[in-house]
């Protein structure tokens, strides 16, 4: 039997985008090739590899157990090549036009805007996109390339494309009004209690987190897509949910919402990442960027200077203001 042959990183690719988009009509769509071509470069990649990749049989081509195999090898290939020519494309281009963030809207507002008020005086001449979005949905947006990093909770199935380091954790409390039948009670609520009771739960609109609940213990539950929307609606006593301290802490300073103590706990942490695609190289603004999410977790780190609490509803008694502050200049995020 004669050794394999060399396959090139074209014939790699289209073996990859014949299982990704299901055979080979789809690859030859989203290749912008003829079908011919496609099967012609797949039975040559066979010949040289010296092996049958895919089973033919059936109406759609099926991995072989070696194609199988082959398959995560190629794939590795692909990403180191595609690494390597994004780290050639940003050390040749230089400073980016333009940096694009997505971040969890769980994220402290406080830390974010430090961060970016530092951006702008570290790039004066850089653009910055800035989405917030929940859950699963800053994943896709990065996993899509609509943002170059992001900031999220980690999520069950991440593609292996996705890299992440750890910068910090939220600390959430479950709260209600203090109207609310659970917050009548005194000691720890019951699981059977609490589950009576309607729940309100953040979700979000990407695919990554579809059919999947987090922290969800209630039979009912509404589902809210925006978090100050959930916060509104727990003020007003419709249900109860977990909420990030710091967004809440001045309402329960105030009275307005009231810690809950479940037997699950009263507290709990929501680890972050700074999230990036793996075969893509940061630019010097998008790498400063990132080192700064990952300084704001460690020991020691400033804390914010502006005071971004939820500004007081009607009737509310007026907010002192924190001690040696003084109210934040707008912020411009368009490029000088």
């Amino acid at each position: 039997m004669r050794d394999p042959g060399l396959p090139s990183l074209d014939q790699l690719r289209v073996f990859i985008a014949v299982i990704d988009h299901g055979g080979f009509a789809h690859a030859a769509r989203a290749l912008h090739r003829t079908q011919s071509v496609i099967s012609y470069t797949i039975a040559n990649l066979e010949e040289q590899l010296n092996i049958e990749l895919l089973d033919r049989s059936k109406r759609k081509p099926v991995l072989t157990e070696a194609g199988k195999a082959l398959l995560a090898d190629a794939r590795a290939v692909s990403l180191k090549v595609d690494g390597m020519r994004a780290r050639a494309k940003a050390l040749s281009a230089g400073l980016e036009a333009e940096v694009s963030v997505v971040v969890d809207v769980m994220y402290s507002t406080c830390k974010l805007v430090r961060i970016l008020h530092a951006f702008q005086t570290e790039f004066p001449t850089v653009a910055m996109r800035l989405r917030t979005e929940a859950l699963g949905a800053v994943t896709q947006l990065v996993l899509e390339q609509q943002c170059h990093i992001g900031i999220s909770g980690w999520m069950p199935g991440t593609p292996d494309i996705i890299e992440r380091q750890s910068c910090g954790y939220v600390t959430m409390v479950p709260v209600a009004a203090p109207g609310h039948p659970l917050a009548q009670i005194a000691g720890i609520i019951p699981s059977t209690v609490l589950r009576e009771h309607t729940q309100l739960v953040l979700t979000d609109r990407s695919t990554l987190t579809q059919g999947q609940d987090f922290g969800v213990l209630a039979l009912r539950d509404w589902r809210l897509g925006d978090l100050s929307s959930k916060h509104a609606l727990l003020r007003s006593g419709i249900g109860w949910g977990n909420m990030p301290v710091e967004f809440v802490q001045w309402d329960l300073d105030a009275g307005r919402l009231v810690q809950l103590h479940i037997s699950e706990g009263s507290a709990f942490s929501f680890p972050l990442y700074v999230i990036r695609r793996g075969d893509e190289e940061p630019g010097p603004a998008t790498r400063w960027l990132m080192q700064q999410f990952l300084e704001q977790a460690q020991p020691g780190a400033p804390l914010p200077k502006h005071d971004l609490r939820p500004a007081p509803a009607a009737g509310d008694p007026a907010r002192p203001p924190p001690p040696g502050l003084t109210a934040p200049s707008p912020i411009s995020l368009r490029r000088r």
